[in-house]
């Protein structure tokens, strides 16, 4: 396996030439220093991974050949991440563990609580792509705009279950036996933990399902990995 990994948002396929940006161009060829004729692997998240040949390249340009696939495409399972921005890097950790964790799809939350008031959409999708390239995978989810939660709330379809790690449940570990399978989100909420008027709609909504981390409250970045781990090994792919 090539040691270097590109997302190429672009399709794939042997023989179709793909454009790289200036900025993938200074990486391969200023940064490692690779030249025409040297082949790295490539993945655009729907078509596996790829080995692909280096043609012409410099630090403004270059283009890449697709050779052939060298892994199938690997998706995660249904299962989101909601979770309300904190600290900056703390927020970057929360993004990347996500994605080597295997969550399809992550939606920062404004809440009553939340210290960050504005996250840079732009730069988490680039962490997201990123952690991909580092972790081997194929998938890359995609990370959404902050929106309010009770924005988020009013629009969500019923049909895929939230699991929200309540800390005020702090103590003996729960499982998720007996929990349906099926389209899940899990939710972690800010440092300051939810206002009363956001507990009791949570508590009220017959989709959310509580469940505790644990006897220990939780960083959020912590909670938001512990509880990845605990739904792919009970509902997810490492079942």
């Amino acid at each position: 396996m090539a040691k270097i990994r590109l997302f190429i948002d672009h399709p794939l396929a042997e023989g179709q030439p793909v454009q790289l940006q200036a900025s993938q161009a200074h990486y391969l060829s200023g940064v490692m220093r690779l030249r025409a004729g040297e082949v790295i692997s490539v993945f655009n998240g729907r078509q596996g991974e790829w080995s692909a040949r280096l043609g012409d390249i410099g630090k403004r340009g270059g283009v890449l050949h697709p050779v052939e696939q060298t892994a199938p495409q690997r998706n995660p399972p249904d299962l989101w991440l909601i979770f309300a921005p904190i600290k900056k890097a703390r927020t970057d950790f929360i993004v990347e563990k996500a994605t080597e964790l295997g969550a399809a799809r992550i939606l920062p939350a404004q809440t009553d609580f939340t210290n960050s008031e504005r996250i840079r959409q732009d730069r988490l999708q680039a962490h997201a792509v990123e952690a991909t390239e580092q972790c081997g995978g194929t998938y890359v989810p995609q990370v959404e705009a902050l929106v309010p939660l009770a924005r988020l709330l009013d629009d969500w379809d019923g049909d895929r279950n939230i699991l929200w790690c309540d800390e005020a449940l702090a103590g003996p570990a729960q499982t998720l036996a007996g929990l349906p399978g099926g389209s899940w989100a899990i939710l972690i909420g800010p440092e300051g933990g939810f206002s009363d008027a956001e507990r009791k709609r949570l508590v009220d909504l017959p989709f959310v399902h509580r469940i505790s981390l644990g006897p220990r409250i939780l960083r959020a970045d912590t909670a938001a990995v512990a509880s990845i781990s605990l739904w792919q090994a009970a509902l997810g792919d490492w079942a």
